[in-house]
């Protein structure tokens, strides 16, 4: 697929993204915190940040679940990042209803920033609710370059990470959107575990971009998994959140 080619899917994908939206769905009204004031380097993040209310806060604080939402969830309407993911999960999911849950809006037109990225966990986790060591990041799509990116800058932070159909170098596809790391950088991820998921017949970021990177950590020894889901578009992020196993697994890891 061309270089224009992919940039037209990907314009695609971000309309069938709104058409999908439903005003009337997104998070349930009171559930979620607003937090409108992280600008790090120029880029302001808004977020929305669901705060476990009925259930019990462990003694260590709750874990913490940052999420990086795709291209067409981009924008100034904090709303649409609830259109895939967690974030529309949480009254289904009972491991999101005992979890703070973060979602950051990337601006229109941009990129995931891995120095905002990283400024935003930060200050999260100055939150005496959160437990530190129980940190966990995932992504779809431009979120899961997102989540290669913030988990090369910064695998200290986190205690495992879920990218689902990304990849590690925006260069590769996208000639105008810089490479934020070098694969010997991802090495210092090697001692977080992390679980990879994309769709084999997913033509607008190949499932080649997972592997290259899952390939590379399994040389160094790290706990990784790559599923790839036969038949398969873009769309791998649905299938992936509605795994009940990935929440059990995910939220038993430790730093």
């Amino acid at each position: 697929m061309s270089h224009t080619q992919r940039l037209v899917c990907l314009a695609v994908l971000s309309l069938a993204a709104c058409a999908a939206t439903d005003t009337t769905s997104g998070p349930a009204a009171g559930s979620f915190e607003l937090q409108m004031e992280r600008e790090v380097d120029g880029q302001r993040y808004h977020y929305l940040l669901e705060v476990p209310g009925a259930a019990e806060r462990p003694d260590d604080g709750w874990p913490l679940l940052v999420f990086l939402h795709g291209a067409g969830e981009r924008g100034e309407d904090l709303s649409r990042v609830g259109i895939h993911g967690p974030v529309g999960l949480v009254g289904e999911v009972p491991e999101l209803g005992a979890c703070l849950l973060a979602a950051p809006q990337c601006p229109g037109g941009g990129w995931w920033q891995t120095g905002a990225l990283t400024a935003l966990v930060d200050e999260l986790l100055t939150r005496p609710d959160v437990d530190p060591d129980r940190v966990y990041l995932t992504g779809l799509s431009m979120g899961g370059y997102g989540t290669w990116n913030l988990l090369a800058a910064s695998p200290e932070r986190f205690a495992a990470a879920v990218p689902i159909c990304g990849g590690g170098q925006t260069g590769r596809l996208w000639p105008e959107w810089p490479n934020d790391f070098e694969l010997d950088e991802l090495l210092r991820a090697k001692d977080v575990p992390i679980r990879v998921f994309h769709g084999e017949a997913d033509e607008l970021i190949p499932a080649e971009e997972s592997r290259v990177l899952v390939d590379a950590l399994r040389e160094v020894g790290t706990d990784v998994e790559l599923t790839i889901y036969p038949g398969v578009g873009h769309d791998s992020w649905t299938q992936t959140y509605a795994e009940p196993d990935l929440y059990t697994w995910m939220f038993a890891q430790s730093r």
